[in-house]
């Protein structure tokens, strides 16, 4: 049976994954554990520094400082303490995407419009994480100031497997379950890990066969066949 061949967005991810963003996430996995054993207190910053050189690798030092730069403004702006500032500031960033100019100096940073888009991709989630840091940086007291460091934001931003297309997770969830400091056991961990490995794989085989026995995108991409039907056959 064929694929449905216009679902561009899970041909691009699939093939982003089997070349890079898996090899990269068993290598977040191995330094998440590693870190925990021998020096736990230091966890954080050890996924922070390998999120940013994971981002280097597959970004670029362009793509790395532009993540960077985002990142760095967007907690400039939140010192102001303004919600809407912090909303504006993400919007004004967001907008730089779609500026022709700035759109064709980037892509002339890549070989391919893939590596482009996943420059796209990973900056438009960075711009929600950035959001989300600024805007519990808002609405936090004095006492709290402490847990919200330029450092913290970095580690958050930078978080390996939310990396590319999420999910989002606010920000106090994440210094929540970064602080939580928990008895190594190996064979709780590996049973995590089992689990995990055969809920991504479920998920991973329906929407395979949905693209194999569903042609959603080249239905919606083609008007004749939708304009001859009946709207409850559309329904």
């Amino acid at each position: 049976m064929l694929q449905d061949p216009m679902d561009f967005e899970w041909s691009y991810w699939i093939e982003w994954g089997r070349e890079r963003i898996l090899c990269l996430l068993a290598g977040h996995l191995l330094v998440s554990q590693v870190s925990r054993l021998l020096v736990e207190k230091y966890k954080p910053w050890c996924l922070m520094v390998y999120g940013m050189a994971a981002c280097w690798l597959l970004l670029g030092i362009k793509g790395f400082a532009v993540v960077l730069l985002h990142a760095t403004i967007s907690f400039a702006v939140a010192q102001f303490q303004l919600s809407l500032l912090t909303w504006m500031c993400t919007l004004i960033l967001l907008s730089t995407l779609r500026i022709p100019a700035v759109e064709e100096t980037k892509k002339k940073w890549y070989d391919t419009e893939n590596e482009y888009y996943l420059l796209l991709f990973t900056v438009s989630v960075r711009c929600l994480f950035c959001t989300s840091f600024s805007l519990e940086y808002c609405w936090h007291g004095p006492a709290q100031k402490s847990s919200h460091s330029f450092l913290w934001m970095l580690a958050y931003v930078f978080y390996y497997p939310t990396f590319h297309n999420g999910p989002l997770v606010n920000f106090d969830e994440f210094s929540k379950q970064m602080r939580r400091q928990e008895a190594f056991s190996l064979k709780t961990n590996l049973s995590i890990l089992i689990m995990g490995i055969i809920r991504i794989f479920f998920w991973w085989c329906l929407a395979e066969l949905m693209i194999h026995l569903m042609y959603i995108h080249a239905l919606y991409s083609s008007a004749s066949p939708l304009e001859a039907v009946s709207y409850w056959a559309l329904g």
